[in-house]
């Protein structure tokens, strides 16, 4: 095995100036065009399947930079998240390092292509819904670029200097600093441009995750130490000598899983970007699921007669007025249940199954009336998520699984992510990690702790890390891979009385502090300036 060290002699530094060499150059170059050159083609074959003319080819042209832009973010997501995988089989010699980061970057894009969607959903929930009713606007391009490029800025300058941090946490307080924005431009609180009990939810995922990581690494290295005793496992690594099979095949297994679980959780922030982007300039081809199943309208239409005989009990016997969008719009922006909130939501829920019911599928719907079903269901279904957690309300829990099933079948409709978009930020992705792994990995594999990593060092950092991100995918939330393995290492340093870095530390707390108010004023500062722009 060719892992002779370019540190000190006796140092155990593993070599990570291999490269791509000129066939992996060539390989790399040419799957960027390739990339390119797919996602040109799908749009234009969605497109045309939805019977769209061009006109004029600015709107086009305006999509392609901003898919670019998008696609650029989950590159340098790869750059920070992703390194983090490779790091501890790196600096065991389980994998030489230019293998690891191609291995690393295949699961990647498995973990994307097969991921839900539910955490790409979740994080642009936490978007104002003005402005995700009006994603085609100035405004909504205006949200788009601040959000990308204010998390691009934050995530190249912390690894320049070699600091893993969190991409979560830099697309999160981008669109709460958007949110904010937002809200001061049209004379409102800034506290009204977010969603803070969604924000919450996903802070104290971000938050608890490193303890959790750096927790449960180090118990796990303690209880190792107890059941296996094999000296060679707690040794720093000689310089060429790969670990025992078995725990060889363990860091290898969980290096895979990491890889794989940071591709579904991480990957998916890339994905709801870009389906923002494509409703926004291609609402006729992307704002509603044309494939949904045949008997999708009738299953819709016997939802939606359970959830308005059960609002029959709590406030709807009364007619609507007025116009119910606006009503609802008011009620999820201030998140004041009035009289005639609950009416509006059944008088709204009403018209949207006339409207399914006489197209008979969502695939014949006209391109003019596209985007605006697609609003009306997302508004009925922010409203429905809402009024379902009002304690003045006191639904029992069937009304709350009869409401749940109504958003489900409006969620089918909206919230869907076309196959080439996953294909795309997989590449993205994958090609990010390929590139950008050496800063990340030097700092995790020799600047946390004071020792080099040991086999069951970086394996119980491994498996608690990829355990944690699994996990944070089923559940939907968001979590740091870059924070939970650091920590986790840190764990394992701490638990084996290894010593720290101080320097390193502060480091990472200081991005762990910094990237949220960071990311919050850059992104609200450049919504500021696009807005004026666009």
């Amino acid at each position: 095995m060719s892992t002779t060290t370019i540190g000190p002699v006796g140092s155990g530094a593993p070599r990570m100036d291999q490269g791509l060499g000129v066939a992996g150059t060539i390989g790399f170059a040419a799957s960027v065009i390739v990339a390119i050159l797919y996602v040109a083609y799908s749009v234009y074959v969605d497109a045309s399947a939805a019977g769209i003319q061009a006109t004029t080819y600015l709107p086009f042209i305006l999509l392609f930079i901003a898919l670019l832009i998008a696609l650029g973010f989950e590159f340098v997501n790869g750059f920070h998240d992703t390194a983090n995988a490779v790091a501890t089989v790196i600096y065991t010699n389980s994998m030489p390092a230019n293998v690891a980061v191609v291995w690393s970057g295949f699961f990647n894009f498995l973990g994307v292509l097969l991921s839900s969607g539910a955490v790409a959903f979740g994080i642009i929930s936490l978007l104002p819904v003005e402005l995700i009713l009006q994603v085609g606007s100035g405004a909504g391009f205006a949200m788009v670029f601040a959000l990308l490029f204010a998390a691009i800025a934050w995530n190249l300058a912390t690894w320049a200097l070699g600091i893993p941090s969190s991409s979560s946490h830099t697309l999160i307080g981008s669109i709460i600093g958007v949110g904010i924005a937002n809200a001061l431009m049209h004379g409102r609180s800034g506290t009204a441009g977010v969603d803070w009990s969604k924000a919450t939810d996903i802070g104290k995922a971000l938050l608890l995750s490193p303890l959790l990581g750096f927790t449960a690494a180090a118990l796990l290295f303690l209880a190792l130490k107890v059941l296996v005793r094999n000296k060679a496992l707690y040794e720093a690594p000689k310089p060429g000598v790969a670990p025992p099979l078995w725990i060889r095949g363990l860091l290898i297994f969980t290096c895979t899983g990491v890889s794989f679980a940071h591709g579904s959780n991480d990957g998916q922030k890339g994905m709801g970007l870009i389906m923002l982007i494509l409703i926004g300039v291609v609402p006729t081809a992307y704002a509603l699921n044309r494939a949904v199943p045949a008997q999708y309208v009738a299953e819709f239409h016997s939802n939606t007669l359970a959830m308005n005989q059960t609002m029959s009990a709590h406030g709807s016997a009364a007619a609507f007025e007025g116009d119910p969008r606006t009503a609802l719009t008011r009620y999820i922006a201030n998140k004041t249940l009035e009289p005639q909130t609950v009416p509006a939501l059944t008088a709204l829920a009403a018209d949207i199954d006339s409207q399914v019911g006489e197209y008979g599928s969502l695939a014949r719907v006209p391109a003019d009336k596209t985007r605006n079903m697609r609003n009306d269901m997302y508004i009925a279904a922010e409203a429905v998520k809402r009024i379902g957690k009002e304690s003045s309300l006191n639904f029992a829990d069937d009304e709350a699984k009869t409401l749940d099933r109504y958003k489900s079948s409006l969620d089918k409709a909206t919230r869907f992510i076309p196959t080439w978009v996953k294909v795309a930020v997989a590449f993205a992705l994958g090609l990010g990690t390929m590139i950008g792994w050496k800063r990340i990995v030097v700092t995790v594999g020799e600047k946390i702790g004071k020792s080099h990593l040991t086999y069951a060092q970086g394996a119980s950092a491994e498996l608690v890390a990829m355990a944690t991100i699994g996990a944070a995918d089923a559940f939907g939330m968001p979590v740091s891979t870059t924070h939970v393995l650091s920590s986790g290492v840190a764990g394992t340093m701490t638990a084996n009385k290894s010593g720290l870095q101080m320097s390193t530390v502060r480091n990472l707390l200081m991005a762990w502090v910094l990237t949220l108010p960071v990311s919050i004023t850059l992104a609200g500062s450049l919504y500021w300036v696009f807005s004026k722009i666009f």
